[in-house]
């Protein structure tokens, strides 16, 4: 595998699932217990999405997932044990996101690109749903509820026809659906935050919110304002995710890795700060770190 100091994979092309399990504590473990697919969304939806996925499970002893989130906004439909199917937007996660599966369940989600989710509700800023979970009823109106409410009934239809069929096409096919309702409405802004966001996934060199909003021609603060209302986040705690999902996949992917090494290639000044913003992030020291 390459060396640290080598730059990361780049996003990938628009309508290109990533391949990467990023993020994902432990996806081995993950893996083996449940089905995990990704699929390409519509060609008009392509612009503003990372991809769909999808989870099936049926477990008969119950297990907890860990994940570092990306800098994105997900749409989210479940099916879960115990409850009714719902639909819900959750913010980009500040910090480690658990979730225990049990029995049998399905959970259909759409991951935006930074920056894509505001085309499709231009009418607030994207840091107002940061670290929440909300009823998709909230941006959407009555879509995602079961019962209540005005548009309760196509809501209704809505979470059945993404939770519904068992052939994973149909699902995705309404996925498209539902999005293709709402948007996406052409916003420039929302392009350069997509375009500055994938600069800071993709360039290793980019270390400083300082060179970014350079290379943007813009002042510090308004890239900051630009990344509020359009990513959620700020620019420097993008760059600061995407640090600790290329420690956390080189953990899993190598037998011994040289963290001071792995520290001076993510631009980190010494191994102390790459172990402090580790730990916080994932719980537990990289040098500690693993798997299964």
């Amino acid at each position: 595998m390459p060396g640290p100091s080598a730059s990361p994979s780049p996003a990938p092309s628009p309508g290109t699932p990533r391949r990467d399990t990023r993020g994902i504590v432990d996806p081995s473990g993950l893996l083996t217990r449940v089905r995990f697919r990704r699929h390409a969304p519509a060609e008009p939806l392509r612009p503003y999405l990372e991809h769909y996925w999808l989870i099936d499970w049926d477990l008969t002893e119950p297990y907890v997932t860990h994940v570092v989130p990306h800098p994105s906004v997900n749409v989210v439909f479940q099916d879960l044990p115990g409850r009714e199917p719902f639909g819900e937007i959750a913010g980009v996660g500040l910090g480690l996101f658990t979730k225990e599966l049990a029995g049998h369940g399905r959970v259909c989600g759409v991951q935006f690109r930074p920056g894509g989710f505001r085309p499709f509700a231009p009418g607030r800023a994207v840091a107002e749903l940061t670290g929440r979970e909300v009823p998709l009823a909230e941006v959407f109106g009555g879509e995602g509820t079961k019962s209540g409410g005005t548009g309760a009934a196509d809501g209704s239809a809505t979470v059945d026809a993404v939770l519904g069929p068992d052939d994973e096409h149909a699902r995705v096919a309404a996925l498209d659906a539902f999005l293709l309702r709402h948007g996406p409405a052409p916003d420039p802004q929302a392009d350069l935050a997509m375009a500055l966001a994938d600069r800071v996934r993709a360039d290793r060199t980019i270390r400083r919110v300082g060179d970014l909003a350079r290379e943007a021609g813009l002042s510090v603060r308004a890239l900051q304002r630009l990344f509020s209302a359009y990513v959620g986040v700020g620019p420097k705690w993008v760059v600061l995710r995407y640090r600790i999902h290329e420690a956390l996949e080189r953990a899993e992917s190598a037998a011994a890795v040289d963290w001071a090494d792995l520290a001076a290639g993510l631009g980190y000044a010494d191994q102390a700060h790459l172990v402090r913003d580790f730990k916080a992030t994932v719980g537990v020291p990289p040098t500690a770190y693993a798997p299964g």
